[in-house]
């Protein structure tokens, strides 16, 4: 009898399933792309601790905020990727106003129960001309219908227990909070699967699904922008070096950015 996996552990082990190094394949090479021309001086990576979103991005600062910091040779890899690791809470970040450049958020609005007041946290932090990146699954796709559907098969293709979450419904939350959507496209064509073999055996379908039915992909990436009425950057502007709010401090820092 097949044994479901507890909710804690379903990102980690889909994480390393098939079908998870598939989507975390295509997302990493389009973050990777997205991120190295954006600038700033703090970046921060909500959740996905399986994911270096920020490998990329060349600002001084980068943070990694968990809701659950893993243990082990895991950890350690972390401590060595990223300028410092955080504890929180997802639905109140520990992050002072106006004082993030770049959020990437990869399925971070799937791993919680109160997405839109994560979403609102984000644009409360983002600074103005900020920018955002999220990466969801698609439920208009084979991957989310299967989802939707209960998973019923032995091993499911996709992690979490919280609804998907549609790119034209988050573009809507996007706009209500001031945050401009910028770009956006779909990837992972290949049927949900569950072994390596067969993954291979429909990669083809990359090609055809981006040229045939693009927005059917798995998953999908998107960025957005804070716009504050009223205030436009003509040129490079001094601003305060950004910090965390006083309550929680860093689980693991290599930088004394984050001291007083």
């Amino acid at each position: 009898m097949h044994m479901p996996v507890p909710p804690s552990l379903a990102w980690p082990v889909w994480a390393a399933s098939p079908p998870g190094r598939t989507v975390l394949s295509w997302e990493q090479a389009q973050l990777d792309a997205l991120v190295s021309n954006i600038f700033g001086y703090h970046a921060v990576q909500l959740g996905l601790a399986q994911l270096n979103t920020l490998r990329e991005n060349r600002m001084s600062c980068h943070t990694l905020a968990l809701d659950t910091i893993p243990d082990g040779r895991e950890r350690l890899f972390l401590e060595d990727s990223f300028n410092s690791i955080i504890q929180c809470d997802f639905p109140e970040l520990p992050f002072a106003t106006h004082s993030i450049d770049l959020l990437v958020m990869p399925h971070t609005l799937e791993l919680t129960r109160e997405p839109h007041q994560l979403l609102r946290e984000a644009a409360r932090a983002l600074l103005p001309e900020g920018q955002i990146v999220m990466t969801g699954f698609n439920p208009y796709s084979l991957w989310g219908a299967r989802h939707a559907l209960g998973d019923r098969h032995r091993q499911p293709c996709m992690p979490g227990p919280y609804p998907l979450i549609s790119l034209s419904r988050l573009k809507d939350w996007l706009k209500l909070l001031g945050l401009q959507p910028d770009r956006g496209h779909f990837g992972v064509y290949t049927p949900p699967f569950n072994t390596e073999r067969w993954l291979n055996r429909y990669h083809f379908l990359e090609t055809a699904g981006r040229r045939w039915w693009p927005i059917f992909g798995a998953v999908y990436i998107i960025t957005a922008i804070k716009r504050v009425r009223g205030m436009r950057l003509i040129g490079p502007a001094q601003l305060n070096k950004p910090s965390l709010l006083p309550a929680p401090s860093p689980i693991s820092s290599t930088s004394k950015t984050f001291k007083e």
